[in-house]
């Protein structure tokens, strides 16, 4: 594998075709000639090879509670040392990272930190496990995936917070390195995704089925965004598909827009995100939550059986732990789909 500098690495999924290179990291499946950038901005085709920019580029890191991520039934309380880099394949106009998701990688101002160094930092932090977020995560593949080897070697758990857009074969390849969770976006139905993000929620669908089947623990979140896709028919067809293909068990979180970068329309209502946990209960889903409502009683577990608050929370903070060792339902011993 060819390194140019500690930033600049040869890639793992790409192939030759005639005088381009195709890059088979995620779905767009981009076609480079030389010294062409993805989609993404960060690969790019130097001398009939494919190199990513951002190995190991960190711009954001943080000990952050799991339940920010979010993930309501993997390690409850516990915290993952969390990092992001530059830039992202998808173009959703009301990106709330746009800061770093819409700003281009600069190879020259690299802020480095080996896969190695992170999992040091994370023990030195007390942390449980990593997590790659705040851009999309995909794009930091080559890196993710050494570090979740080393870091299963001290115990320590990985997850993706992802638009799920990754090709199976990069998808296999973190499942194999150490991959245990992942919170994967729905951003709405075929025409939404596709006019908004330039993409195929079919392939995130088909990702996250994949996932789930391979033993990684999956959780679904929906930002619920005025006229995009707050419609009742769309979310009952997200909760429907969540629950006929990942099962009625996996967690959808139907979080609260806030106007940034492009889109101005106001935060979505508070009835619109109840009505969608609503959807989601009444579509067979046994574990809907609220997200972006500090308080409500909407971000709590509750026994599917019984409705006995089990798990309250207050913003990332789990306030109150009714669960018995074994996770099941102190009141009438429902056994409770999660990982601790």
């Amino acid at each position: 594998m060819k390194v140019i500098s500690p930033c600049i690495k040869e890639v793992l999924l790409f192939s030759k075709e005639d005088e381009k290179i195709r890059c088979l990291t995620c779905e767009h499946q981009c076609l480079l000639k030389i010294n062409q950038f993805g989609r993404c901005k960060t690969r790019k085709n130097i001398n009939d090879i494919l190199f990513t920019i951002i190995y190991g580029d960190i711009s954001s890191i943080s000990l952050n509670p799991i339940e920010k991520k979010p993930f309501f039934h993997f390690f409850p309380n516990s915290y993952a040392l969390t990092i992001g880099s530059y830039s992202c394949n998808f173009n959703c106009p009301w990106c709330q990272n746009y800061d770093i998701s819409k700003r281009e990688p600069i190879p020259d101002a690299c802020n480095y930190i080996s896969p190695e160094k992170l999992v040091k930092l994370a023990l030195n932090r007390t942390a449980q496990g990593l997590s790659y977020s705040f851009n999309e995560p995909t794009l930091l593949l080559e890196h993710s995936l050494e570090a979740f080897r080393i870091a299963k070697t001290h115990g320590l758990y990985n997850n993706y917070v992802t638009n799920g857009y990754m090709t199976l074969e990069a998808l296999k390849l973190l499942i194999e390195s150490g991959l245990d969770a992942m919170n994967i976006d729905i951003k709405g139905n075929e025409q939404a995704v596709k006019k908004n993000c330039g993409a195929s929620v079919e392939k995130v669908y088909r990702n996250a089925k994949f996932a789930k089947e391979h033993g990684v623990h999956v959780e679904i979140t929906t930002l619920i965004i005025p006229e995009v896709n707050d419609s009742e028919e769309t979310l009952k067809d997200i909760a429907s598909r969540i629950k006929r293909e990942l099962g009625e068990e996996t967690p959808w979180h139907v979080t609260r827009y806030f106007p940034q970068y492009k889109f101005t329309k106001p935060p979505t209502p508070i009835k619109t995100l109840e009505k969608g946990k609503e959807i989601g209960i009444d579509e067979g889903l046994l574990y809907t939550y609220l997200g972006n409502v500090p308080g409500h009683s909407g971000e709590n577990t509750y026994c599917p059986n019984c409705k006995e608050l089990l798990l309250e929370r207050f913003i990332f903070d789990v306030t109150k732990n009714k669960l018995t060792k074994d996770n099941k339902c102190p009141a009438c011993g429902f056994k409770i789909a999660l990982i601790n």
